[in-house]
């Protein structure tokens, strides 16, 4: 994955209205109808944020007979929690070396000269 298809990614999902929308998706497929329900918004509203996944990849949308159900994609959302895991890996090891040099720092203080 891209910097940009990452960017396009968590920019996507730093909405709270998308992030259900997913939420919603990864119970099963779904209609536009069917995830603007629980929403106080239009169906363009809601086309709008479902327009903000399919570019970023989080979703993908089919035709069956006049219907256009929703799916989602999870190779979007895996990318996106392997970055996050890479990172915090980084950051885990370098707060664990952190540590050490204050507990060496904190004991040479202690040791009486």
């Amino acid at each position: 994955m891209t910097t940009a298809q990452l960017d396009a990614t968590f920019l996507a999902l730093a909405d709270p209205t998308r992030r259900a929308i997913i939420d919603r998706l990864a119970l099963g497929d779904a209609t536009v109808n069917e995830l603007a329900e629980p929403f106080a918004m239009t169906l363009p509203a809601v086309s709008k944020h479902l327009k903000v996944l399919e570019r970023c990849g989080l979703i993908s949308r089919s035709r069956r007979a006049q219907f256009r159900p929703c799916h989602l994609e999870t190779a979007a959302l895996d990318a996106a929690e392997s970055w996050i895991e890479q990172n915090r890996r980084l950051w885990s090891d370098r707060f664990d070396k952190l540590d050490a040099h204050l507990r060496d720092v904190q004991n040479s203080e202690e040791a009486p000269q």
